[in-house]
């Protein structure tokens, strides 16, 4: 019997994408299959093993009642969970209905809406159940999360910078979009890890990674004007420090 660490990833409401990107790995997901026994990772081999877990790796939003009771088992089954993408931590672009009226959606998308069970907002799985970590981005950074993974067998907490997209920019010498050319941009108020994308093509933040820690979005309203506020609607807008700022205006 296996003796190494159970390391399992488990979809919910997602596209795949941050799944992918851990499969994009290559050689060093080849080093970290050595140090573990990757007990279930569907999008990687049909092969599982019953937990318990030492580490989870939730992509996706909570979007069912079938989703909320699946993540709750998932919770129980695992010693640490750690949510990885925009849509686990922040709803991601299911999140856009909670905005809106959730019936009237599924009136307008579906032809039979009575066959549709979904809960009326999609959420971050830090909504339903403790996470133990929250690995941002959609999608996310490939270094950042083996970065995080080593960290957890190590038993440490994971050395990622919480910074902004503006210290990026500021290391690349780019340019402040919002200074320079009056952009819109929640740079500022944005959890670094895409190496400033989008301002390094003159372009200002979308705010991919979600909110950084202590983020102060209404300040930067009242600096920068309403232009930002369809920005903070976007996919990662169901998080917490974003979804807030119109009741705190």
């Amino acid at each position: 019997m296996s003796t190494k660490p159970k390391l399992a990833v488990w979809k919910f409401a997602s596209c795949d994408g941050c799944q992918v990107s851990l499969l994009d790995c290559e050689e060093e997901l080849l080093s970290i299959a050595g140090s573990v026994d990757i007990a279930y990772f569907l999008e990687a081999s049909s092969r599982t093993t019953e937990g318990p877990y030492d580490v989870s790796l939730v992509e996706g939003s909570i979007s069912t009642p079938e989703d909320e009771e699946r993540i709750r088992e998932v919770r129980r089954d695992s010693k640490l969970v750690v949510t990885i993408g925009a849509c686990a931590t922040s709803g991601g672009i299911q999140a856009l209905r909670n905005f809106a009226d959730h019936e009237e959606f599924i009136r307008a998308v579906y032809a039979h809406p009575e066959y549709i069970d979904s809960l009326e907002h999609s959420l971050p799985v830090a909504d339903v159940v403790a996470v133990d970590y929250e690995l941002h981005g959609c999608p996310i950074n490939k270094h950042q999360l083996l970065e995080a993974v080593a960290s957890f067998l190590q038993g440490r907490r994971p050395n990622i910078r919480a910074e902004s997209v503006c210290a990026e920019c500021k290391r690349s010498a780019t340019v402040c979009v919002s200074v320079a050319r009056g952009l819109p941009c929640l740079g500022p108020v944005t959890h670094a890890g895409c190496g400033a994308l989008c301002p390094s093509y003159a372009r200002g933040c979308f705010g991919c990674y979600g909110p950084k820690e202590l983020a102060n979005p209404k300040s930067l309203l009242a600096w920068s004007g309403d232009g930002l506020t369809p920005m903070l609607r976007g996919f990662t807008g169901w998080a917490p420090a974003f979804r807030n700022v119109e009741k705190e205006r």
